[in-house]
């Protein structure tokens, strides 16, 4: 039976190892923080975890003003380093009812992990160097590191995400942090200074009640500073694997955030849930199998199922937690009457663009309601690729219609989705209406056989006198297609396709005038 001995140099090795786990594990989380409340994936990743290499060289410079007090100051930077990983997420959500521009958070956070890191690489190589010689002592140190790293993004990608969600995992971490100051405490203690060990008696209690009630605290201080967010109150709140969900409430009413932006409203999400679902059924004959993309809300399902013709209806949406929400939640419940639980729908939980690409069935009529493109994973789903994809799986006279944002916020994003549509092979109509919680919000429908034309004399014809609606007729039908002049034409911009290769749209949507459209009170309730 082999026995580990904990000599001092393994200890050291240890130590290297929980800190490359633990500080990118941080800054996964601070990354994928800065992309929920700001948006922009790709930048915000970039940013942090650019901003963490580069404070580690900072801190690695640093750590050659050093000299004196070598053990005392690794241990002191392990303890700091647990603390602060700890409480990163925490400062975080805190700060969110406070501050409009949280990266001002985020990145210090980040900075600061960094230079904790870097200094600790150095520092503990320069101890190790009574036990190991210079050559195995610099490779073993780093490479614990590095392993250390690997396993901190299998932990974050398996466990941390999707089981522990943004609160918890980063106390796990700070207490590998914390346990292995503990043992460097030990097992150098001999090293450690005797006029140093009174700071390490207060430290390290201090640090681990701070841990402790921070456990405690930590599922109502993150529900009190996202109630801080928001103007209306929080009634429901949780941190999935692909999202923050929130549901608040005024009066009677309720609003549905993901990721902090708005989604819906009960006060008026028909005049939102009616254009997007009649106009398309009217497009294609005898439709009986429908696919639904996003729309975990079910609103969207309640629509269809007023077509008795309808026999099979397919609700994709990514996040598991969503469609249980539009299920079990009993205020969706009634907003979609019950719709997800009637026997000819199914839900399906997985990518809609993975579904398609191994989907075996046809459809009449698709539907997709994604969220805004305010990242690159989001705006694959509005691609050149992507609607290849529907065109395939629809039936030959079938017809698709997807959400394509506010009309006069960013009129960049509903051209483009036109244009790419219609790359794709579709005839494409642009519809909009006002919904007075959201401002005036564009549809791009595409058909595969009815030209433009065609679909608005198809859509006149339309008498809805069949169907229990709240709100379309057959004049606000007509509406629905009824636009200005079109102010992109007369400033003659030139409309790029949407590709995977060129995900021009979420740049696009990043240029709209969102700002405008938060100081008029459409956007996120704050």
């Amino acid at each position: 039976m082999i026995r580990l001995q904990f000599t001092p140099s393994l200890v050291l090795k240890m130590a290297l190892f929980a800190t490359g786990l633990c500080g990118i594990v941080a800054e996964y989380i601070l990354s994928t923080l800065a992309t929920y409340f700001i948006g922009d994936s790709v930048f915000q990743w970039t940013m942090v975890l650019s901003l963490m290499l580069f404070s580690m060289g900072v801190g690695s410079r640093l750590s050659r003003g050093i000299s004196n007090y070598l053990v005392e100051v690794f241990i002191a930077t392990e303890l700091l380093l647990a603390f602060l990983v700890s409480f990163s997420g925490m400062f975080t959500y805190l700060s969110m009812g406070y501050i409009r521009h949280i990266e001002w958070v985020i990145y210090p956070c980040s900075i600061a992990v960094g230079l904790l890191i870097g200094m600790e690489i150095p520092l503990a190589t320069r101890i190790n160097e009574q036990y190991e010689s210079l050559r195995t002592n610099i490779a073993n140190m780093m490479e614990k590191d590095y392993y250390g790293s690997l396993l901190g993004g299998m932990f974050f990608a398996f466990v941390g995400l999707p089981f522990l969600g943004l609160t918890y995992t980063p106390f796990v971490l700070g207490l590998v942090n914390f346990i292995v100051a503990v043992l460097l405490w030990w097992y150098l203690r001999d090293m450690i200074a005797r006029q140093a060990r009174w700071f390490f008696y207060i430290s390290l209690p201090t640090v681990l009640t701070a841990w402790v009630l921070g456990i405690v605290f930590a599922e109502p201080l993150v529900f009190w500073s996202e109630q801080q967010r928001y103007k209306e109150k929080v009634v429901f709140s949780k941190q999935t694997k692909y999202q923050k969900i929130t549901i608040t409430q005024w009066k009677e009413d309720h609003w549905l955030f993901l990721n902090a932006s708005k989604q819906l409203c009960t006060f008026d999400e028909w005049l939102y849930h009616e254009p997007l679902v009649h106009p398309v059924m009217h497009l294609a004959p005898d439709v009986r199998d429908v696919l639904i993309m996003g729309a975990g809300d079910g609103c969207a399902v309640r629509e269809v199922l007023k077509y008795p013709q309808v026999q099979n209806i397919v609700l994709v949406d990514i996040d598991a937690e969503m469609t249980k929400i539009g299920k079990y939640n009993p205020i969706f419940r009634d907003l979609n009457q019950d719709a997800l639980h009637h026997p000819k729908v199914k839900i399906v939980n997985q990518d809609a663009f993975t579904f398609l690409e191994q989907a075996g069935k046809f459809f009449d009529v698709m539907i997709a309601d994604f969220p805004d493109p305010l990242s690159v994973e989001v705006n694959r789903l509005y691609s050149l690729e992507f609607y290849q994809l529907c065109h395939k799986r629809l039936r030959p006279k079938g017809a698709i219609i997807t959400q394509a944002a506010g009309l006069h916020f960013s009129p960049l994003v509903y051209r483009c989705i036109d244009k790419t549509l219609e790359k794709a092979g579709f005839y494409t109509l642009p519809t909009h209406n006002h919904v007075y919680t959201f401002g005036e919000w564009t549809w791009v429908i595409g058909s595969k056989t009815l030209s433009k034309e065609q679909m608005k004399t198809r859509l006149q014809k339309i008498t809805l006198q069949s169907l229990p609606l709240r709100w379309l007729t057959p004049e606000a039908m007509q509406g629905l297609y009824a636009f200005g002049r079109d102010l992109i034409e007369m400033k003659k911009v030139d409309i790029q396709v949407n590709t995977l290769r060129n995900p021009i749209l979420y740049h696009y949507y990043q240029e709209g005038t969102w700002d405008k459209y938060y100081e008029d009170g459409l956007g996120e309730s704050e």
